[in-house]
């Protein structure tokens, strides 16, 4: 067990009382083996490594297959592929922080109830509100009802199809919306992909097969139990959400309220109510309040030191939101201004750099900092293994970071 520090119960009364402290080595060595990233930890499959960090990130298309292949040995793209369109044992989903993620089967409908729903709520809410506002359709929330059904049907019998060509035999989807023309950002946006951002986070329609290479995103839309082969389930918002926080910290434990709501993309309050469904016991991270599991208080083994090179949005390198036990005095340089993450290049639990794919096609490890002749080595061994599998492959970071640009 580890030792325990004092700590405040009451700023009134000054009552204290000596709670868990979990180290930074701990939480680095919790990491190492739940994450499948120290190499005698693999994972045997895609699907478990999904859920050893509850679901992958999906917004950069190919971190989906960098980050399965980090943490299975012997890892082929045609792996992810089989599991996601074939045995459909892996789903494309929209959910926490309007965020695309893959989702092992059994979390999706945890996820539809404790994250999608507000997340459709929210865009059907804005969606309707700014076709009035531009006058394209009379009555925008029955407008977009209508469309939803139009989309419906068009997918009907198991069909898959493109945006483009729902939109090409869809009148209804028709048109445009038109966003602070005088800034860079502005313009004219269609309101065909809003729609379907709608309908797929209601769960009633999802990104089946991908019309491109596994480094785009090119997907076509099928209804969501055509897809599935059954209804999706829709559990309890409260019990499910319970059902996430769990997994998260079997995952990611310890971590703050202000992870989970970060990571969650939900309320204070609707942490509160699940950290007490699931009987969260309050440790001690480095002077705040963390939580882990209770059944979950014993120190791990550690494990030999480990190199990684993890993509863009990786899970675990955006996985909390207080990050400095792992990113140190490297934030400016491996994660953009709005937060997004760039390529990492990880040391024994912590961020040392980051890595890029040259011209020439080997990947370069970017290190911010000396780690030593031994990491160094192990590092380029990575990167090395990383180059075999892009091998002519583009990957460019959606949200690159001030490191993954730098030199280009």
């Amino acid at each position: 067990m580890y030792g325990a520090v004092p700590t405040i119960l009451s700023a009134a009364s000054g009552s204290v009382r000596a709670v868990l402290a979990i180290p930074v080595e701990e939480r680095r060595a919790r990491l190492a083996r739940r994450h499948r990233l120290a190499p005698a930890q693999r994972a045997a499959d895609v699907v478990e490594a999904a859920r050893s960090v509850v679901c992958l990130h999906a917004t950069d298309p190919a971190t989906v297959y960098l980050a399965a292949w980090a943490r299975v040995e012997g890892f082929a793209p045609t792996d992810m592929e089989r599991s996601l369109y074939v045995d459909r044992s892996l789903v494309k989903h929209l959910a926490m922080r309007r965020t695309l993620w893959v989702f092992p089967r059994a979390t999706l409908p945890d996820a539809q109830a404790a994250a999608s729903e507000r997340v459709a709520a929210g865009e059907r809410r804005r969606l309707a509100a700014d076709v009035d506002k531009a006058g394209l359709r009379e009555r925008g929330g029955h407008w977009l009802d209508e469309a939803c059904e139009a989309v419906l049907a068009a997918l009907s019998g198991g069909r898959e199809a493109t945006q483009a060509e729902l939109r090409a035999e869809l009148p209804i989807l028709d048109g445009a919306i038109t966003f602070a023309e005088d800034k860079r950002w502005g313009g004219r946006f269609p309101v065909a992909p809003r729609v379907l951002t709608v309908l797929s986070a209601e769960g009633r329609i999802v990104r089946a097969t991908n019309n491109g290479a596994w480094t785009t995103s090119r997907p076509r839309w099928a209804r969501m139990e055509d897809w599935l082969g059954e209804q999706l389930r829709r559990p309890d918002e409260a019990a499910a959400r319970a059902r996430l926080v769990e997994a998260w910290l079997r995952a990611f434990g310890p971590g703050t309220q202000a992870d989970l709501k970060w990571w969650l993309g939900s309320t204070v309050t609707a942490v509160r109510a699940a950290l007490a469904d699931v009987g969260a016991i309050e440790v001690d991270v480095d002077g705040a309040t963390g939580y882990v599991l209770p059944d979950d208080l014993e120190p791990t083994e550690a494990v030999e030191p480990w190199a990684a090179c993890l993509p863009s949005l990786d899970p675990t390198t955006m996985g909390w939101s207080q990050r400095d036990w792992y990113l140190g005095a490297h934030r400016p340089q491996v994660f953009d201004t709005n937060g997004n993450a760039g390529p990492t290049a990880w040391w024994d639990g912590r961020i040392v750099g980051g890595w890029r794919k040259r011209e020439g096609g080997e990947v370069e490890v970017q290190l911010l900092e000396d780690v030593g002749a031994d990491a160094r080595a192990a590092l380029e061994r990575e990167a090395e293994r990383l180059g075999e599998l892009l091998g002519r492959s583009t990957v460019l970071p959606r949200f690159p970071s001030p490191l993954s640009k730098a030199g280009t």
